[in-house]
């Protein structure tokens, strides 16, 4: 630990954490980290490049997933960076701006993924619930208000963080608990009064991840109650099956964030490596698995690639 006693504003350096006790394993850790980021990259940059020119996936659904795959890269810029710098390059020092700065954009994708996911909730609903309203109530100009909304909000509940931040006095040199800056991360090493930090950064997630939770869990309460007042069990499984990738994601996004939570509170101190390791995992998982979960489980997506691939082949030849 290092001292307050030469606190500053806005002029500290924080170093960032690798594996505890594997540090000289770096470089082995970073050739799966480079293949997630890899695979993440591309997957979800095809999903986007795929429904961008393919015009029958120009639906709610499909549209959705794009602006979900748009946050993942968001988030895989926010986030890989600095896990590079650290296990490729060494490098562990982070100036306070740019710790910041990768600290809101790294909140705001994720509260960002956590809207999508949301929107991509009411999406099932109405096609469950409404099917002969569908294309009337989720309008491309609807889903351009849903997106712009959802972007909204993440900027505004994350604007603060940085700018009360700068009020707050850090050590010369502060450790960080991860490869990377998150909030509460700094806030736990400010020498000064950090209850105004605090108290926002509590009303931010649940305004956004715990507000989207609940909401998530009761459009599939209410999906539930429209499913089983369906007369014939073919179509109750197949209404449900519309929902079983979204609901794989929801799970994939916020089950890792559970864990990191729990074993923080439990076993953190007694396992830090395992700690990293899902902290990691809480942003490496959902924009690697995501692009996997919808090629698996979309027969139009599945489609559009065969046909991308052939058209490539046709054309070589």
């Amino acid at each position: 630990m290092f001292s307050c006693n030469t606190s500053t504003s806005g002029h500290s350096t924080f170093l960032l954490t690798g594996f505890p006790g594997l540090e000289a394993s770096h470089h082995w850790v970073s050739i799966p980290v480079n293949l997630i980021c890899v695979v993440s990259i591309l997957g979800n940059s095809i999903i986007l490049l795929l429904i961008h020119r393919d015009p029958s996936l120009h639906k709610p659904v499909y549209i959705f997933l794009s602006m979900l795959a748009a946050s993942d890269l968001g988030l895989c810029a926010s986030t890989f960076p600095t896990m590079m710098w650290l296990f490729w390059l060494g490098a562990r020092e982070l100036p306070f701006d740019l710790c910041a700065a990768q600290m809101f954009f790294i909140h705001a994708f994720t509260y960002v993924e956590s809207g999508v996911l949301l929107a991509m909730a009411f999406d099932r609903f109405v096609a469950i619930q409404e099917p002969l309203h569908y294309a009337t109530i989720l309008t491309h100009s609807a889903m351009a208000r849903v997106g712009a909304a959802i972007l909204v909000r993440a900027v505004l509940l994350n604007l603060p963080g940085p700018i009360l931040l700068r009020r707050l006095l850090f050590p010369q040199i502060s450790v960080l608990s991860h490869c990377y800056c998150l909030h509460c991360d700094l806030v736990g090493l400010a020498c000064s009064d950090t209850q105004i930090n605090s108290f926002f950064g509590l009303v931010s997630i649940l305004l956004s991840l715990g507000l989207d939770s609940f909401l998530i869990v009761l459009s599939y309460a209410l999906i539930l109650r429209t499913v089983l007042g369906i007369a014939s069990p073919g179509e109750r499984l197949k209404a449900l099956n519309t929902c079983v990738s979204h609901l794989c994601i929801v799970l994939i996004f916020y089950l890792p964030k559970l864990g990191l939570s729990v074993l923080h509170r439990v076993e953190k101190h007694s396992y830090p490596a395992l700690a990293v390791l899902m902290a990691n995992l809480h942003f490496l998982v959902p924009p690697f698995m995501n692009p996997i979960v919808y090629c698996l489980k979309s027969k139009q997506i599945r489609q559009g690639l065969l046909k991308r691939f052939q058209q490539k082949r046709v054309d070589v030849s």
